[in-house]
């Protein structure tokens, strides 16, 4: 059986990944793919009791480093559990946020050394490696007041990294275009302070050029 694709979504808070995630699962249903879509930290059970850890709290209560190390430990469990038993019976599989947010969050926003964090990818994903990865970028501040505005809405606690303050999420936004400036096979920036419907858009000119017709 010919393996499925594997399609990340990164970006800083508000940028409205998780919307964009459902939609284009939706689309590639709609076409007959079989779709997994997840996200990180989560996607299994395993990692999802990490991700409350991770996400919840006061900003300083886990060091960059330890943040490293309990990511790495959720998204192996992820990968085995979900990502590569998908992916081995060509499913599709569409994640929100995957390895470049370790890179952008903890190694370029949180100081991490760079190389640590890349010898934790050589040994974690191995060859499970995004086939086309979508890095949503918009000004700090418009993102920051979408993820409160959410927040209140929602009613959800997973606030903490929000509440890092504006100057993490400056160092956060360059690490992520940096990304994409670097991988440019892989990688393609979206602009996600357009409108729902426009981001859609050039998320399946992007998905349809790179994977559907590439």
């Amino acid at each position: 059986m010919t393996r499925g694709r594997f399609i990340t979504f990164e970006g800083g808070e508000g940028a409205g990944k998780s919307t964009q995630v459902r939609r284009l699962a939706a689309r590639l249903q709609s076409a007959g793919r079989e779709v997994v879509a997840t996200r990180e930290p989560g996607g299994s059970p395993g990692a999802e009791a990490i991700r409350n850890l991770v996400l919840k709290g006061d900003a300083d209560r886990w060091s960059p480093m330890t943040e490293t190390l309990l990511m790495y430990g959720a998204r192996r469990d992820h990968i085995e559990r979900t990502i590569l038993p998908a992916l081995a019976r060509g499913a599709w599989v569409v994640c929100d946020r995957f390895a470049d947010s370790t890179r952008a969050y903890q190694g370029g926003a949180g100081g991490v050394d760079p190389a640590f964090i890349s010898a934790l990818e050589t040994h974690v994903l191995a060859d499970v490696r995004p086939d086309l990865t979508l890095v949503f970028d918009l000004p700090v501040e418009v993102g920051l007041a979408r993820a409160e505005a959410f927040a209140q809405a929602d009613g959800h606690a997973e606030t903490r990294f929000e509440s890092k303050g504006a100057a993490f999420h400056e160092r956060l936004r360059r690490a992520f275009q940096q990304i994409a400036a670097a991988e440019p096979d892989r990688c393609a920036l979206i602009d996600a302070a357009a409108g729902i419907d426009e981001v859609e858009r050039e998320v399946w000119r992007t998905v349809e050029r790179r994977l559907v017709h590439g």
